[in-house]
C-alpha cells in the first residue's frame, strides 16, 4: 500500500495562530474545523492544493507548544513532529498582532535544525498598516526568511504565499506534479469514541497516522487519506465518535460542528465502516448510528474490533457474537460482519476485499429482462398480501431506476401506495438480496401506481 502524494509542505506553528484557517484558504474549503479553542486540531489533518494546475500535499499540523502538560499534548506534538519529518517544505504560521513569542523564537530553532527551508508566514495582518508593521527585525530569528504577511481569513497575499512556496519547490528540486486522479472509494469510518477507529486506520496505512487515545472524542476533524492497493485507490475518513445528542449539546458547538461533519462523510461516503466495541454490550448509540447509515445509501460494514479481548473462543463463538450484532441492530441485517482486532492487526487486510465486494453491489446495474423473471418468481413463491386498502394489488412490473444504492420502481394495480402490505416489501427486498446477491448495500424500492389506475 503506498500514499499517493505530490511534494509535501507541512503548516506548523504554535496553537491558534490560524494554521487550519490557512489550511483551508489554500485548499479552497472547510476541511479543517476552525475554532478559538487551543487545540482543536489534534491530528495531522493533509489535503491537495492546486495553483497555477500544478499540486501540493498540504498538511494542518496540531500547536507545537513547547509547555507540555499532558499525554495527549505530547501526542499533538508527536504528530506535529512527523508532518515535519515528511515534510519538503515548512511554513512557519505565527500571529502578526501579538508579535514574536518565546516558545516561537525556541521552535524556530528547531525547525532551522531540520535543514528543510522554512517559509515565516505573518498571519491575521487584515490591514495594509498592520502588513507594513510586520517588519524584519522582530521576525526573523534564528536565519529564517523574511516574513511574509497575509490574512488567511480574507485571503489577503495567499497567492503571492502560494506562488514563494511553489518557486521554493522548484529551487529544491521537489517541484509540484500535475493534477493525478484522486478517484477512488470513499469510505467513512464511524463508530462512537473509542471503540479503536483511529487505531484501525492505523493498522490499515501501517503508520501512526492519527492520534490513538483512551480520552473519549480524541479525533474532532474527518480526516482523510487515499492510498493504493495494487491497481485500486481508497480514501478513508477518519472521523469523530459520535456521543449520545444531550451529550453533544452540553459540549458546546465544536463538537456538534464535528458530528455533523460525520454525517456529511457518511451521506457522501461509497462505503461506510461502522466500527464496534465487541467486548462491549451493543448500546443505543451504535443503533442510532444503524438508523442513520440505512437512510445513507452508503454501502455498510459493520467491524467488530477487539476480537482479541474475546476469551475462551471456540468454533462457534463467531456464530455466537453474529447472531448477537443482528439481533441487536437489525437494522443493518444485510451488512457484513468482519471480527478483527485493530491493536494486533488480526484479519485487518481482510477489509479490503469486502470494501471491493460491497461497493461493486452498491453500483451494481441489474436488467429489466433479469428482473421481470424475479418478479415472476417472488410471486409464484409468496403471492402479494394486501397492505391498507381492501383489494390485493396487482403487480405489474419491476424495474431498476438508478444504482449507488441501487434503486427501483415496483409498478402495481392499485389506488393507493400502501395497498401493498410492509411485509410483503421485505419480502421482496430479502428476495432480492438473495438472487443477486446483494451483500452490504442498501436496497430503495418505491412503488409506482399504473397510470391508467392512478387517474
Amino acid at each position: 500500500m503506498n500514499s499517493l502524494q505530490p511534494p509535501v509542505v507541512a503548516l506548523v506553528g504554535r496553537t491558534n495562530v490560524g494554521k487550519s484557517t490557512l489550511f483551508n484558504r489554500l485548499l479552497e474549503t472547510q476541511k479543517a474545523l476552525v475554532s478559538h479553542v487551543a487545540g482543536t486540531t489534534r491530528d495531522r489533518n493533509e489535503g491537495d492544493c492546486l495553483w497555477r494546475g500544478r499540486v501540493i500535499r498540504l498538511i494542518d499540523t496540531g500547536g507545537m507548544d513547547v509547555n507540555l502538560k499532558d499525554e495527549m499534548e505530547k501526542q499533538i506534538l508527536k504528530q506535529s513532529e512527523a508532518a515535519v519529518a515528511r515534510a519538503e517544505l515548512l511554513l512557519f504560521v505565527v500571529d502578526s498582532k501579538s508579535g514574536a513569542m518565546p516558545q516561537e523564537k525556541t521552535f524556530a530553532t528547531y525547525l532551522k535544525k531540520t535543514g528543510k527551508p522554512v517559509i515565516v508566514v505573518a498571519n491575521k495582518a487584515e490591514k495594509l498598516s498592520e502588513r507594513l508593521s510586520v517588519t524584519e527585525a522582530e521576525w526573523r530569528f534564528a536565519g529564517l526568511s523574511e516574513p511574509l504577511p497575509i490574512s488567511a481569513i480574507r485571503g489577503t497575499g495567499v497567492g503571492d504565499l502560494l506562488d514563494v512556496i511553489y518557486e521554493k519547490l522548484e529551487e529544491i528540486g521537489k517541484p509540484a506534479t500535475d493534477p493525478v486522479e484522486t478517484e477512488g472509494i470513499k469510505i467513512a469510518v464511524i463508530g462512537k469514541p473509542n471503540v479503536g477507529k483511529s487505531t484501525l486506520l492505523n493498522a490499515i496505512l501501517g503508520e501512526e497516522r492519527f492520534i490513538t487515545s483512551p480520552i473519549a472524542h480524541t479525533t474532532r476533524e474527518p480526516n482523510d487519506m487515499l492510498i493504493s492497493v495494487g491497481d485500486k485507490r481508497y480514501i478513508f475518513i477518519d472521523t469523530a465518535g459520535m456521543r449520545k445528542q444531550g451529550k453533544v449539546r452540553k459540549s458546546g458547538g465544536l463538537e456538534a460542528a464535528a458530528v455533523q461533519r460525520n454525517e456529511y462523510a457518511i451521506k457522501f461516503a461509497d462505503v461506510t465502516i461502522l466500527v464496534i466495541d465487541i467486548s462491549e454490550p451493543i448500546g443505543t448509540q451504535e443503533k442510532t448510528l444503524a438508523g442513520l447509515l440505512k437512510q445513507s445509501g452508503s454501502a455498510v460494514i459493520i467491524v467488530a474490533n477487539k476480537w482479541d479481548l474475546i476469551e475462551e473462543k471456540t468454533t462457534t463463538t463467531i456464530n455466537r457474537f453474529r447472531e448477537y450484532i443482528a439481533t441487536s441492530i437489525p437494522f443493518l441485517n444485510w451488512a457484513p460482519v468482519l471480527f478483527l482486532s485493530a491493536l494486533t492487526k488480526q484479519r485487518v487486510t481482510t477489509l479490503f476485499k469486502e470494501i471491493d465486494r460491497v461497493a461493486e453491489n452498491r453500483s451494481i446495474t441489474i436488467s429489466n429482462q433479469e428482473l421481470a423473471g424475479f418478479l415472476v418468481q417472488a410471486q409464484t413463491k409468496h403471492k402479494p398480501m394486501k397492505g391498507k386498502g381492501t383489494t390485493v394489488p396487482k403487480l405489474l412490473g419491476f424495474k431498476q431506476t438508478k444504482s449507488k444504492p441501487p434503486t427501483f420502481d415496483l409498478i402495481m394495480k392499485a389506488k393507493r401506495t400502501d395497498a401493498l402490505s410492509v411485509a410483503y416489501m421485505r419480502f421482496l427486498e430479502n428476495r432480492l438480496r438473495e438472487n443477486f446477491n446483494l451483500v452490504g448495500t442498501p436496497l430503495k424500492i418505491h412503488i409506482r401506481i399504473a397510470k391508467s389506475v392512478s387517474k
